[in-house]
């Protein structure tokens, strides 16, 4: 039996964190690593690597201190970055083992890699001068090494991933192993206090059971202070991540359903048609949590800053999308995208800058001075109840 826990995560200083009040915290939002995979191209290499690829992510991530922000009028506009009070992964971290049609590593040694590179190469410091913890959650991609896959994998089931995430960020008494750890019982769902602002995250998307434990999270805040809510789904959650509705309600290569989620998919038989009623039920609850006003997510990558407003424009959910330094839509093809996001939040003005961080954009010399594409600033009030935009729509991964 193998006990996984998180690594050098910084989890020594959450206790910290989560006491100090700082005016302005600061964090990095990136997702879907993958490691296991190549990528087309990556600084004059071919099918290059998921660890080199993360490596050098990592290695921009470190002078991100050292670099200032761009003249864009949000928050600390042309001021040095400075500190970085934590680091969030939106989850797909390990890819999924399949076997073929050509052979992807097991999770645990996706996950060696991911502790490496982020859990013990990466050095951003908080505010205090320790290190900035790293917060993880699982995607669809971790779901299914630990509950198996319609296409062969190899080995069949590898929780690994799952177990550490668990391990690490929910701080059982009795930590899970390998060969303890149940999918249905043990749900990522945790949060953080900072500065006032309140951090939620849970694994792959608020479905019912994660809503439950929202409601019963946010009985401990106040009803005006402000949530941030991570996790690796957008909010228009792809039909095939819920259960399968036909037959055993099994995972099988005719259905491809995943069964990753709590929900069995209520809005027909195949995972072509929409989760309108999956959306629904969101929307219903976001309607009543007025103060969960930001939302990030991976999952289907690439940078974007939009409103989600529900299928029937209840609400207006300031949402967040991220690119994959693996899977951009845009960055695959086009290493000169690829970006991670910087976010700024004024805790007395409850105003939060999110800045796309460009860290590839001249390939030929990756050390020179990290770039920067679009920014938003919004405010952290309760939402409005209803919106004008509405945001873009589901991408398979």
């Amino acid at each position: 039996m193998r006990v996984l826990r998180l690594g050098l995560v910084g989890l020594l200083v959450v206790a910290a964190l989560s006491a100090q009040s700082p005016r302005e915290i600061q964090f990095v939002f990136t997702s879907d690593s993958h490691y296991g995979i190549t990528r087309p191209e990556f600084r004059g290499s071919r099918n290059v690597n998921a660890a080199i690829v993360n490596a050098a992510l990592v290695q921009r991530l470190n002078q991100l201190a050292s670099s200032s922000f761009p003249h864009d009028g949000g928050l600390r506009s042309t001021m040095p970055v400075g500190s970085i009070d934590f680091v969030v992964d939106g989850g797909d971290i390990a890819n999924r083992e399949e076997s073929l049609p050509q052979a992807i590593q097991p999770a645990a040694a996706s996950w060696n890699q991911f502790r490496t590179d982020y859990l013990q190469t990466l050095r951003l410091k908080n505010h205090d001068g320790n290190v900035a913890p790293v917060f993880v959650v699982p995607g669809n991609h971790e779901a299914s090494n630990a509950v198996g896959f319609y296409k062969p994998m190899k080995p069949a089931v590898d929780p690994t991933a799952m177990v550490a995430m668990y391990n690490g960020m929910m701080r059982p008494h009795t930590p899970r192993t390998t060969s303890t750890f149940d999918f249905t019982r043990d749900r990522v769902y945790f949060s953080r206090n900072i500065g006032g602002v309140h951090l939620v995250f849970v694994q792959v998307w608020p479905d019912s059971q994660a809503r439950a434990w929202i409601e019963n999270d946010l009985k401990s805040i106040s009803e005006t202070d402000p949530v941030l809510l991570f996790t690796h789904d957008q909010p228009d959650v792809e039909a095939k991540h819920l259960i399968n509705p036909n037959g055993r309600h099994d995972v099988n290569a005719t259905d491809r359903f995943e069964n990753l989620l709590a929900d069995t998919f209520a809005d027909g038989k195949t995972i072509e048609n929409v989760s309108l009623i999956e959306q629904r039920q969101l929307e219903a609850f976001l309607s009543r949590h007025r103060n969960i006003t930001a939302y990030f997510h991976g999952n289907s990558n690439w940078n974007q800053f939009y409103d989600w407003i529900g299928p029937d424009g209840q609400i207006v959910l300031h949402t967040f999308r991220v690119d994959s330094p693996m899977k951009g839509a845009v960055s695959a093809a086009d290493e000169r995208r690829l970006s991670f996001q910087v976010v700024t939040i004024d805790t007395a003005s409850r105003v939060m800058t999110v800045r796309e961080c460009l860290w590839n954009a001249d390939p030929a010399h990756p050390d020179g001075p990290l770039a920067w594409g679009g920014s938003t600033t919004v405010a952290l009030e309760p939402r409005p109840v209803a919106g004008t935009r509405r945001g873009a729509g589901n991408t398979p991964d």
